[in-house]
């Protein structure tokens, strides 16, 4: 059965990759939201496709858009239509589109698209991880070896102020934001980067349930910011992507600066 959602996903990813390459170049109905965030058409034309295609494949699942919400199951659709909307709006291309299926709060299939790249991240709990159906590893550097990448995200509403984090471990590495945590997550899976921390809380499931069995089925670690284990069909904590070997150590250093 979960190759069979996972197959699913993959149409409503090549889909959704359509609609954003639609709207990439033109006017693509910028607006802000409440909390100050960006939405764009593609943003809604998506998760309201993603709401469609469930209601009419599996009726009784539900779906956890950013944008849009369907439903109350233990199986549930966790969406982010466009992952790096204020890059994706400005017409720079770093936006991805994230989807998982997650069963009573567990990431079970989770895929991620570039259509700038054409390139797809799948996984499926306990089957490995891949891009274009070739299978891929986090790699195995530590914080201070030169070859070393990590990204973050930071925002001054967050429920948690990372800059002091960022601080203490841009002593041993190199830190970027790369303008989507998912995007940036897709390059600790491929081994490009070594770690990702995001401070986003409230509904920011949608940006860490695909990811969570991505990164995990290539080898590397998801937990909240402090190292639990967390649901992904609600709020989150936070969270620390890593190749696995730095998680502990950035876990540490959290817990001593926040």
């Amino acid at each position: 059965m979960e190759d069979e959602y996972l197959e699913f996903a993959k149409d409503i990813a090549k889909e959704a990759g359509k609609i954003m390459l639609k709207y990439f170049n033109m006017d693509n109905g910028a607006s802000y939201k409440g909390d100050k965030t960006i939405v764009t058409l593609a943003d809604t034309e998506i998760n309201s496709y993603l709401i469609k295609k469930v209601k009419e494949k599996y009726p009784n699942h539900s779906v956890d858009g950013e944008e849009e919400q369907f439903g109350k199951s233990d199986y549930v659709w966790v969406c982010d239509p466009v992952d790096g909307t204020a890059m994706y709006a400005r017409h720079i291309p770093v936006a991805v589109f994230s989807l998982a299926l997650v069963i009573k709060g567990e990431s079970k299939v989770g895929v991620v698209f570039d259509p700038f790249t054409n390139n797809l991240y799948t996984a499926i709990k306990g089957k490995g991880a891949y891009k274009n159906s070739e299978r891929i590893t986090v790699n195995d550097y530590e914080l201070d070896d030169m070859k070393t990448v990590c990204h973050y995200d930071l925002w001054p509403d967050a429920d948690y102020n990372i800059s002091t984090v960022i601080q203490e471990l841009g002593k041993k590495t190199y830190f970027i934001g790369l303008g989507s945590i998912i995007r940036a997550c897709m390059c600790v899976a491929i081994g490009d980067f070594a770690c990702a921390i995001f401070p986003g809380t409230k509904h920011k499931n949608c940006d860490i349930a695909a990811v969570k069995v991505i990164v995990e089925e290539a080898g590397g670690k998801v937990t909240d910011l402090f190292g639990n284990e967390q649901r992904y069909d609600e709020s989150i904590n936070g969270a620390v992507i890593s190749n696995r070997k730095v998680h502990d150590e950035v876990i540490k250093t959290i817990k001593n600066c926040l």
